[in-house]
């Protein structure tokens, strides 16, 4: 049991955090979410947060909007209800790549949502695979940026055992560390993916570093929003001869026209994380399979509470025995 803390879970990621509640032995308090005839909502604890450390489970993933205004204003209820510590564990940050200026007069709306997170009065976030770690730096609280890539590739380890005519592909150049680490614990090459965009919609692959010729190749990324940049370099790939191609991602966002391009399978396996609910139509696709967080996200809470060094979990959940695999 949890001495003197209380977790919360908000819209986005109920079943996950009924699964982190019952590895710590916990329950999950009440909550009310209450929506008003003019599209505003209301978002309070049912019972007393008063001294008390908050966890908070909630991804801003889609509707993100939506989801984002959830957490903003249950922040706000617990710092007005005199709640002790805030900590928002957020699986998956919405609006992460929007984290520099990349065009004149463009916002750089990852700083302004940890603004908006810690003017709330959040005291700590933990997030999982940032799109860029820098973003931490836009926060004026605790952050701890935990990476999911040593759970799910000893996931796909357990699950498939012989990697000898394995390589692990990076889909871009900024992609390579996460590639590097998948590597290491498969024991194996890399190769990358060299591609230059149309537009921002428009991905174009332009060549292959590496030899992927006969191999089995794992393509690993933090996200997987429309798929066209997957499925652009799984195609790729078996043009330059791979044997077969799956891809890991951390936070599977799956927007339009995500679905109409992978469900005839042109990813022999698709490995991704529950920092965000699959809908029904990607769950009954047999060739994805869920790593949960949850084991991980309950161990940080723990540690947290208990006031211990969250760096331990790294080490923990690379081992076999770390992770839940549901398929």
């Amino acid at each position: 049991m949890l001495e003197n803390a209380i977790l919360f879970s908000l819209s986005a990621n109920q079943a996950l955090a009924e699964s982190i509640a019952k590895d710590l032995g916990a329950t999950l308090s009440e909550r009310s979410i209450r929506r008003f005839p003019s599209g505003e909502i209301i978002v309070e604890p049912v019972e007393t947060v008063r001294g008390k450390q908050v966890f908070i489970i909630q991804s801003t993933c889609p509707p993100v909007n939506e989801n984002l205004m959830e957490t903003l204003i249950f922040i706000d209820a617990l710092r007005r209800a005199s709640a002790k510590e805030i900590n928002l564990i957020i699986p998956y940050f919405g609006y992460a790549r929007q984290d520099r200026k990349a065009k004149p007069r463009q916002p750089i709306t990852a700083a302004l949502v940890a603004h908006l997170l810690t003017t709330a009065g959040v005291n700590r976030v933990v997030t999982v695979n940032l799109h860029a770690a820098q973003i931490q730096g836009f926060f004026s609280c605790l952050v701890d940026d935990l990476t999911a890539v040593p759970l799910v590739g000893r996931a796909i380890l357990d699950d498939k055992k012989d990697f000898s005519n394995a390589v692990v592909v990076s889909p871009d150049h900024g992609g390579v560390n996460r590639a590097r680490d998948l590597a290491e614990i498969f024991n194996t090459p890399i190769a990358i993916i060299d591609k230059r965009r149309k537009s921002n919609l428009e991905p174009e692959v332009m060549n292959i570093i590496g030899d992927v010729a006969g191999k089995d190749c794992y393509m690993i990324d933090d996200i997987i929003d429309t798929g066209k940049s997957a499925v652009n370099g799984a195609n790729s790939l078996r043009a330059m001869g791979a044997k077969s191609v799956s891809i890991a991602t951390i936070h599977p966002v799956f927007s339009d026209p995500c679905y109409d391009l992978i469900k005839d399978g042109v990813f022999d396996e698709i490995v991704v994380t529950d920092s965000i609910p699959l809908s029904p139509r990607f769950a009954a696709l047999s060739f994805i399979k869920v790593v949960s967080l949850a084991g991980m996200l309950g161990e940080c809470i723990e540690r947290i509470v208990n006031n211990e060094p969250l760096s331990a979990v790294y080490s923990s959940f690379a081992d076999p025995a770390g992770f839940n695999l549901n398929s």
